[in-house]
């Protein structure tokens, strides 16, 4: 699917140069269909990183998609320029007005706090009101899929003992999941975080499917009816070098890390780290964008209820 972005943002640059099908507006202009809408909150520090990652996977498929970057108002980015974000972003004040497609929400650095200690916890949560009517399919991501489980239906998070950190294996734990149509019987995602939702908390709740999960990383994947709402406690969409940076970043700060299991070759920092995840992450966005938002979201966008 090409992806249609600013030729100025720095993931144009980036994802060119790895043969990604994308086009500016001049050209995205001249054909003539609808693109499909989707929308990527993006509270991740490291937003450029994110952006490009995003950006790579849903650009492989076959339809045109128009995306829009949003940040919060109230939250001030520390790792990233002002005119970056004056450049490439928008204010949820400034969509909320519109109807998406679909919708990417992926997490911020704060999944030690409690929800309602986060500074500006009142966001996400009119975000996430917001999406139940104005979003056909909702993807929740890392710590935004603890907070939208605890949102929509009061699931809590808790804290691990030692940071789940690495490539963890995962298995389809639901018969015929569409989202994972195609995938083998074991697949790799990568984790980094330090707090967790049990699976006796997620099964209270029917309306919750469980699609997949690992016996050491927990449950991974899980949705609402029709893909309306999706979540996600992997990492799926991380680069070869993601996980690498963050435990780099925490070593020379003296913090307290692990090597990232399964990632470098016999636990060695000094080799350059294997990528296990990739191919299953481009089918899980594919078939994300292919079987619940592209083949069931209303043409009128306005239908969206």
């Amino acid at each position: 699917m090409p992806i249609k972005i600013p030729d100025s943002l720095p993931a144009y640059k980036t994802l060119t140069e790895e043969n990604i099908f994308i086009m500016d507006e001049f050209r995205a202009k001249s054909q003539d269909i609808r693109p499909l809408q989707i929308a990527i909150v993006n509270l991740m520090p490291t937003k450029i990183d994110t952006e490009t990652q995003l950006m790579r996977l849903i650009s492989n498929t076959a339809l045109q998609v128009e995306t829009v970057l949003l940040c919060t108002k109230t939250h001030i980015s520390t790792h990233v320029s002002k005119e970056h974000l004056k450049a490439f972003y928008k204010t949820f004040d400034d969509v909320k007005h519109r109807n998406f497609d679909g919708m990417i929400i992926t997490g911020a650095p704060v999944e030690q706090l409690p929800f309602e200690e986060v500074a500006y916890w009142n966001v996400p949560c009119e975000i996430m009101a917001w999406s139940k009517h104005h979003v056909h399919s909702t993807m929740h991501i890392s710590w935004r899929a603890q907070a939208g489980l605890y949102y929509h239906f009061g699931v809590p998070k808790y804290p691990l003992d030692k940071k789940l950190f690495g490539v963890f294996p995962h298995k389809v734990e639901r018969k015929n999941a569409i989202l994972f149509r195609g995938f083998d019987d074991t697949f790799m995602v990568p984790h980094s975080r330090h707090t967790t939702v049990l699976r006796e908390d997620v099964e209270k709740h029917p309306e919750i499917k469980i699609l997949a999960g690992s016996e050491e990383a927990g449950i991974y994947a899980m949705m609402t009816e029709n893909g309306r709402q999706i979540f996600l406690t992997g990492h799926s969409e991380y680069d070869a070098e993601t996980l690498k940076r963050e435990y780099l970043r925490d070593k020379d700060a003296g913090l307290p890390i692990s090597v990232p299991k399964n990632y470098f070759p016999g636990d060695d920092d000094t080799k350059p780290p294997v990528v296990t995840w990739r191919s299953c992450a481009n089918l899980l966005f594919s078939n994300w964008l292919n079987y619940f938002v592209y083949q069931t979201t209303p043409y009128d966008l306005n239908e969206i209820r």
